[in-house]
């Protein structure tokens, strides 16, 4: 089977669901659609959606917690300029959507003609997830049994290990999307996560270490003992480091930045300020800088929504138009913006394949998907090794960011001192402070080590959280302002 046809297939597949299970058929979805193009709108469109979710979580040596739940629903969306009418219903029916139209259609107050829709099945464009068994059909059984060797194996790496938390959170979503312009996508989307958590003790100090990861995928690939034994090993190598951590210094310094999850310092510093509504608005710090330089040479950042099995990975986003690699630096100069359908039209330029929502009760929004800079031609040792005195932030934790200024400040989960170019003492309570569209011009040096994080980011907005990745490659930035502990 040619790639195009396993394509077609999964597309088939997922909208044989709807049907078979709804009894939504081409004639019911455009009936429903006409009744949202009663009045003077420009486009409508339905989003349906049927998710299982189910978790179980390990704490003091026993499954504490385990959860199973359904989401299901359809959203109705009428535009007419920038304004959005929106309206849902937790039922799937073909009465439900209608009536859900006719709220949506309220944004306009005049009727008109209209021809009524005529549908037909788009293939969506990529096949990123094919999976046989649906992670949520993995018995429970096997998920408790999988948590107390987590357990077991994390407490036999040390004597100081006191506590392990840990969770496996399964997710299988099936969409359909149509809309006025005739098209109609449906899409089946899994998604697993594995997260541990280990408390270390000394004396009287205690230290945490987490590490998580998955993507879009069955869960049987989580479950090879190579994968998430290297999961516990780390959250245990953390946990340790952190008891031997010492309180970083503060003062504007020289930072390398480790490869794959520091990418999340790129994802909300800059990442937020490219997503095309912010840009239309003008509230970005990079409104009205298209075709601009605004990072140093090299820097080349892009979204790909197009990497098998990742977690920010989407056959087509939610609005049913086939995710994308987008360039949005390259070589220092921003190319384009993520976008989605409402914002792109009033921007006059092509959506992105961004347009992204939490759920059927949710309007669709410009999101990232997998966001990371390209990897450069240094090697990152010589990097590390050029840095008389810094810090060397590995992992993030949280932060917080001003989009229309790009003022962010980030914690390091794992920071070490470079001294002597060479690596030191780890520290903690490590903060990066600065501007992202500033920092991105004090980039000197860029790794050959492009890395993808594990597959654990959730980005808010909007009150709307949705699966991302991110990725970076080794880099050094000049002169950045770090807050500490050390006084």
């Amino acid at each position: 089977m040619s790639a195009s046809d396993s394509t077609q297939a999964s597309a088939d597949r997922a909208l044989d669901f709807f049907r078979d299970r709804f009894d939504l058929d081409d004639r019911s979805l455009a009936t429903a659609l006409d009744t949202a193009l009663e009045r003077r709108v420009d486009y409508a469109d339905l989003y349906f959606e049927y998710t299982t979710t189910d978790s179980v979580s390990l704490e003091e040596g026993i499954v504490k917690s385990g959860d199973r739940h359904l989401e299901q629903g359809v959203g109705v969306r009428a535009i007419r300029g920038e304004r959005q009418g929106y309206a849902h219903s937790d039922e799937i029916s073909v009465e439900s959507a209608r009536l859900a139209a006719g709220t949506a259609r309220a944004i306009a107050d005049e009727t008109r003609p209209h021809d009524p829709v005529a549908l037909s099945t788009g293939a969506g464009g990529h096949d990123l997830y094919p999976i046989v068994t649906a992670p949520t059909d993995v018995p429970v059984a096997t998920k408790v049994d999988w948590l107390n060797e987590i357990d077991a194996y994390a407490r036999a790496k040390s004597p100081k290990v006191s506590q392990v938390m840990a969770s496996i959170v399964c997710q299988h979503k099936h969409v359909l999307v149509a809309s006025s312009d005739g098209a109609r996508v449906a899409d089946v989307l899994p998604l697993v996560r594995v997260n541990v958590q280990v408390l270390a003790a000394d004396g009287s100090r205690r230290e945490v270490g987490y590490q998580g990861a998955g993507g879009r995928f069955e869960l049987e690939q989580m479950r090879d003992p190579a994968r998430w034994k290297g999961l516990v090993d780390e959250a245990v190598r953390i946990a340790l480091l952190n008891l031997e951590a010492e309180a970083c210094p503060a003062g504007a310094m020289d930072v390398v930045l480790g490869p794959g999850w520091p990418g999340i310092l790129l994802h909300e510093a800059i990442g937020h300020g490219l997503e095309g509504d912010f840009n239309r608005k003008k509230t970005s710090a990079f409104s009205d800088k298209m075709g601009q330089r605004v990072a140093a040479e090299g820097v080349t950042v892009v979204d790909d929504g197009t990497i098998p099995g990742r977690r920010g990975s989407i056959n087509v986003d939610d609005e049913g138009t086939p995710s994308k690699r987008n360039v949005l630096i390259e070589n220092g100069v921003l190319v384009g913006y993520m976008q989605d359908r409402l914002n792109a039209e009033l921007m006059g330029v092509e959506p992105t394949g961004n347009g992204r929502r939490e759920s059927y009760a949710h309007v669709p929004l410009p999101r990232m998907t997998n966001t990371f800079m390209l990897a450069g031609e240094d090697d990152p040792e010589e990097i590390l090794a050029g840095v008389e005195n810094g810090l060397y932030a590995v992992s993030f934790g949280g932060g917080q960011v001003d989009i229309t200024s790009g003022k962010f400040v980030f914690s390091a989960s794992e920071a070490y001192r470079i001294e002597g170019g060479r690596i030191g003492r780890p520290v903690k309570g490590a903060t990066l402070i600065g501007n992202g569209p500033d920092v991105l011009t004090r980039v000197t040096r860029i790794g050959h080590d492009l890395a993808l994080d594990e597959g654990v980011g959730t980005c808010g907005k909007d009150g709307q959280g949705v699966p991302v990745g991110v990725g970076l490659p080794t880099i050094r930035v000049n002169d950045l302002t770090v807050g500490g502990t050390e006084g």
